[in-house]
């Protein structure tokens, strides 16, 4: 069972604690001062984020009070800290016009380029809610730190990065989202290769009632593990295609996927979804590894525990390794190799019944 998620978000509500009680020490301090040598920038509900992160610079910390904040939040400042004090510091949608953000239908955007991108911003206890489009939306950025957040109910991703690398995805809980719990790729509207993101982390996080809990899209170098998942139409899609690089050479690991039975309808990009807990499509040197995979039930035809499906272009995976893996009560099969790619591994899982006969 894994335990790192607990730990994270445990320590992610004690750290908050601490916070709210110096906050209430700092309650009638300047909006502007500096703690430890860092400048530290407060925020007081109806007071506005936007504005305070503008005045902000490269190393700078935007730390929230308890309350609401009405608006969409744009960070484009290197080494930016913005902070809340957990579930109790929450964003919503505003009037739409404060920023390019909040016109495109987003909550906090962090926004770098691909061949300048933005570096080492943290996006820390907080809530986003609400949002027409994405709760986190991250493009062009490297070395970003989500962490201890609570994004949900919004309508298409919870938290989503592109064109980015060396992300740490830590301890959050991202829930009832249109779309994925937490997406990744390499681009998020048009196609390309699968480039190595140099050692992203999705790991401790709560992934729960989405359409998806994680997915990879066209991506290389990065790992999905320790995270909760359940609840959602799938638990993990790893998504490649006939593009060089192909997407793969991957970890999906120690995670616990169970109950992802929800039905999802076909959209324009993928069929119809229920009861997937773990799927590769199109991709090359997956490594599926220790995973526990329980009561994933359903009739589409991702349907299962660890399933192998071709990709929409047709592409089968590759050498995948599935090992090690605990599965019980998923249907149709523990396991389902549906595209009988070349040179895929099944080894040391626990399970019950496969597709075809012989995988357990």
């Amino acid at each position: 069972m894994p335990t790192r998620r607990v730990h994270h978000l445990a320590a992610a509500t004690a750290a908050a604690t601490a916070l709210t009680t110096v906050l209430a020490a700092l309650a009638a301090a300047p909006a502007a001062r500096a703690v430890g040598g860092i400048p530290l920038h407060l925020v007081r509900p109806g007071e506005s984020i936007q504005r305070v992160i503008d005045a902000a610079r490269p190393g700078d910390t935007v730390q929230l009070f308890p309350g609401t904040y009405r608006g969409s939040v744009r960070i484009t400042t290197p080494g930016l800290t913005l902070r809340g004090v957990g579930t109790d510091s929450v964003i919503v949608p505003g009037d739409g016009t404060e920023n390019a953000c909040g016109a495109a239908g987003h909550g906090i955007c962090v926004v770098g380029t691909e061949e300048q991108p933005l570096s080492d911003v943290t996006i820390e206890g907080l809530a986003v809610t609400g949002f027409r489009r994405n709760g986190i939306d991250a493009s062009g950025t490297t070395g970003l730190t989500v962490a201890g957040t609570y994004i949900h109910d919004n309508a298409q991703q919870g938290i989503s990065q592109e064109m980015s690398t060396r992300a740490v995805i830590r301890g959050n809980l991202s829930s009832d989202n249109g779309q994925s719990g937490v997406f990744l790729a390499n681009y998020a509207y048009r196609e390309g290769g699968s480039p190595d993101t140099g050692g992203t982390v999705v790991e401790g996080n709560e992934l729960v009632g989405n359409r998806v809990g994680v997915t990879v899209r066209r991506l290389r170098g990065l790992a999905v593990q320790d995270n909760g998942i359940s609840g959602n139409c799938a638990g993990v899609f790893v998504v490649g295609d006939e593009g060089v690089p192909r997407a793969g050479d991957l970890d999906v690991r120690r995670n616990a996927v169970v109950g992802n039975n929800r039905f999802c309808p076909a959209n324009p990009r993928l069929g119809a979804i229920q009861g997937a807990g773990i799927v590769l499509t199109g991709t090359e040197d997956v490594r599926v590894t220790e995973n526990m995979v329980h009561d994933n039930t359903g009739t589409s035809e991702f349907s299962g525990g660890i399933v192998l499906f071709k990709s929409v272009v047709g592409v089968s995976n590759a050498r995948a390794v599935i090992t090690d893996n605990q599965l019980s009560g998923n249907g149709p099969a523990d396991l389902a190799d549906r595209d009988l790619g070349a040179d895929n591994t099944f080894a040391g899982n626990t399970c019950e019944r496969s597709e075809p006969t012989g995988r357990c």
